[in-house]
């Protein structure tokens, strides 16, 4: 497979790199083709504004998305957009590696997303979710986690941390086409020897996970093709819901 690796960590030396260089080697040994998008060593500029759309006539109201649009179709994106657009559309699976920032991914990978996923390219093609532009590519995140994984557990004081990636793993990754899968997930990652599971621990975990990235199930989300949403309002049909399934569990299909 051609493997993408997106790392938003400041720190090269850091944990974050550390399982970057562990994915590119472990997945260069298993015959993977193996690019890397490191953003903060890109210096990559992360707001969405009028400078990412040079062709727009002066004093014209700026959108976001018919500008995105437009420079799209007209090929007239920057250049590092369609570098990283061409990186996308070269691969067959998307790693992201980051660390777990304010309940969320650092501002760098937002706006990468932000710009990279640009209308016309992943959205606004009449498809979404699960049936989007990048159909038949698979997506991981990797995150690392500060506090423990009690924290993040169903009745934790931060909240289940599926529902915190849940904007990520269904909200643009799904929505946009790509098979999600489960989520690899480093807790106490500050503290990996003295409260956690060890260094060592975490890379036999790693490995295991990057040798079965072609064969791990992805999350089971409803898609919009599925007949399981009304068509009009987009609405979850009653009774297909599972016993006691909530919030965005309604979303994920339970497999028997």
């Amino acid at each position: 497979m051609n493997i993408l690796i997106v790392l938003a960590h400041p720190e090269r030396q850091s944990l974050n790199g550390a399982l970057v260089d562990i994915a590119a080697r472990e997945l260069g040994s298993l015959g993977h083709e193996v690019r890397l998008s490191d953003l903060y060593r890109m210096e990559w500029k992360a707001t969405v504004d009028r400078a990412d759309f040079p062709h727009q006539t002066t004093g014209e109201p700026f959108n976001v998305a018919a500008s995105s649009a437009q420079a799209y179709k007209s090929g007239e994106l920057t250049e590092d957009v369609k570098e990283e657009q061409e990186k996308l559309l070269w691969a067959d699976a998307v790693i992201f590696q980051f660390p777990l920032w304010w309940f969320s991914a650092p501002a760098i990978l937002k706006g990468w997303i932000e710009r990279v996923f640009s209308a016309g390219f992943a959205y606004g093609t009449g498809k979404s979710y699960g049936d989007g532009s990048m159909k038949g590519k698979r997506a991981m995140l990797s995150v690392t986690i500060g506090g423990t994984e009690h924290d993040y557990a169903a009745r934790g004081i931060c909240g289940p941390i599926e529902d915190l990636l849940f904007p990520l793993t269904h909200g643009t990754l799904f929505y946009t086409g790509f098979a999600t899968l489960p989520s690899f997930l480093v807790y106490n990652a500050d503290r990996l020897e003295d409260y956690g599971e060890g260094f060592p621990a975490v890379v036999d975990r790693f490995r295991e996970r990057l040798a079965t990235l072609e064969t791990t199930p992805p999350i089971a989300f409803r898609s919009a093709a599925s007949g399981d949403y009304d068509p009009k309002t987009r609405e979850l049909r009653p009774g297909l819901e599972e016993a006691h399934a909530h919030g965005f569990n309604l979303h994920i299909k339970k497999l028997s």
